[in-house]
């Protein structure tokens, strides 16, 4: 007999959550696409800094962002997923260091 793990449950409401960011990541990467192929057909140009670029330039930065936001999301998914994981305020403090005074000369 194989080895079997027990797995709780994960809350409906995690699982809804991660849902709606991965829905929201698919719409950023969607959106930047449909934006590159928009600028390639209609030739679509901006003035940055007294620059002409190409509309598929911005496209594809949002391509990426989506793509950057989507593999965030499947790391955040591993953690969230974990039965020990538990909503906390204090997982936004962040923690300031001090250096010693004897490392100021």
């Amino acid at each position: 007999m194989k080895n079997q793990e027990y797995k709780a449950p994960v809350d409906s409401t995690k699982i809804a959550s991660i849902t709606i960011l991965f829905i929201t990541s698919i719409a950023i990467i969607l959106s930047g696409a449909a934006f590159s192929v928009y600028s390639i057909i209609n030739n679509v140009t901006f003035y940055v800094l007294s620059s002409q670029i190409h509309g598929i330039v911005f496209g594809t930065v949002i391509v990426f962002l989506g793509i950057r936001y989507f593999l965030s999301v499947q790391r955040l998914k591993t953690e969230v997923y974990k039965g020990t994981s538990r909503f906390s305020w204090s997982n936004f403090k962040t923690e300031k260091i001090h250096k010693s005074q004897s490392n100021h000369r």
